[in-house]
């Protein structure tokens, strides 16, 4: 009866369009009411779930990529591979999967490289006589390198959600996956491109993509500032986050000197709404876990899957279907927050190792912001391709199987996230 209360009254408020955070607040009084316990302990599980200094390199991750979506960095990078890879048949469609990995890997925010990078080549796209529905399905299903590739502040969700995993070995996982993903994307973008005729960029000659790359290095330097910074063991990742935001308003207001004072509000405002959103996310989705945990949830949901099948590969196969299943209803934060106390037991149960579950929930989550009904890159990408969401999703399906290829590899091959932390160890 109390899971049913909890989880009734959480569906209901997501039913009638209640915000997340609030649905889960809600959720949660109503089980402290059912089983009788004192709510000042629901506000000491709201205060203990923000309380974690990990977090504090979230808010400078969300402020030094809105700056850069301000700032003219995402227009250099996409300079920069539309020189390297817009010869290509298609390449417009290559260098849209080619920036995202560039933009993401620094911004850390699927729906910010889908908002920047979506405003700056969809309208070119079409210019160049590239279909609207190709335009809106390479952006927005690209833009999951952001929350793939490094820096993520959705990785640090989950390293505090699954209680002390290592923030610079889930950053250094991620690389190759996230790679690997956009190469995957990358072959369909041609293959599409190739099928419907579009045209290709004449190349623009070895100087000029030198100069692009060149113009592009200070950009590029914020990751490196910020990853670099963790893995080197020089810096915390809230110090790295505070440096790189430093960084990104340095090289927007005296390099590139394209950060003006209203747009430098503009991304301080966006910052906090972002930030404020994901705190209290973690402060209600900390409340909610503590019941779920009083439920023994994770105990019942790892003898339900072993009750279905004790072979590993059919657990691995029925951990991705739910959570591509409830990445396509919910909110992705959120999802980190509950999933990963309930779902990281069951994998850690069969031999999995935490880093490597925690790539492979980003890389299902993220393709839920790619999905009807409530993906949000898929609504921001239509809003900005002015393209209607059911004629996007009548011609995506490729797209959605060429991640789905990439994260099977990812789940059954640990070598793909697991080499690279190995090696540093």
């Amino acid at each position: 009866m109390g899971l049913a209360i909890l989880f009734g009254t959480f569906f209901f408020g997501l039913l009638t369009g209640m915000p997340v955070a609030f649905a889960l607040g809600l959720a949660t009084v109503a089980g402290f009411l059912h089983e009788g316990l004192p709510l000042f302990i629901g506000f000491q599980r709201v205060l203990s779930g923000i309380s974690v200094f990990s977090l504090l390199a979230i808010p400078f991750f969300i402020f030094a990529g809105d700056l850069m979506m301000q700032g003219g960095i995402a227009a250099r990078l996409v300079r920069l591979a539309s020189n390297a890879v817009g010869s290509l048949r298609g390449g417009l469609g290559v260098v849209n999967v080619a920036s995202s990995m560039l933009f993401g890997g620094i911004s850390g925010s699927a729906v910010a490289d889908t908002s920047a990078l979506g405003s700056i080549l969809m309208p070119v796209m079409k210019e160049k006589g590239y279909d609207p529905d190709y335009a809106v399905n390479v952006t927005v299903t690209s833009s999951v390198a952001g929350v793939v590739i490094p820096p993520s502040h959705n990785m640090i969700l989950y390293a505090v959600a699954a209680g002390g995993v290592s923030v610079s070995k889930l950053f250094i996982a991620g690389i190759v996956p996230g790679l690997l993903m956009c190469l995957c994307l990358g072959v369909v973008a041609w293959w599409i491109a190739v099928r419907r005729g579009y045209p290709s960029e004449a190349f623009p000659g070895v100087r000029a993509l030198g100069l692009a790359f060149v113009l592009a290095i200070p950009g590029l330097l914020t990751a490196v500032i910020i990853v670099g910074g963790v893995l080197s063991g020089v810096m915390t990742v809230t110090e790295s986050g505070a440096f790189g935001a430093i960084w990104a308003v340095l090289v927007t207001t005296l390099v590139y000197r394209e950060l003006s004072w209203e747009n430098f509000k503009a991304a301080v405002a966006a910052s906090v709404r972002t930030t404020a959103l994901v705190m209290l996310l973690v402060a209600t989705a900390s409340s909610f876990s503590y019941l779920l945990t009083l439920h023994r949830v994770p105990d019942l949901l790892a003898a339900a899957v072993t009750g279905i099948s004790d072979n590993p590969i059919v657990i691995l196969l029925l951990l991705n279907v739910v959570l591509l299943g409830l990445g396509m209803i919910m909110d992705m934060a959120a999802l980190i927050l509950i999933c990963t106390p309930i779902f990281l037991p069951v994998a850690v149960g069969i031999g999995m190792d935490p880093v490597q579950f925690g790539v492979i929930m980003m890389m299902n989550l993220g393709l839920g912001l790619c999905t009807p009904p409530v993906g949000a890159c898929l609504f921001v990408g239509c809003a900005v391709g002015q393209v209607r969401i059911e004629h996007a999703v009548r011609t995506i399906f490729p797209f959605y199987a060429a991640i789905l290829v990439a994260l099977m590899l990812v789940t059954y091959v640990p070598a793909f996230s697991m080499l690279l932390p190995g090696l540093l160890e």
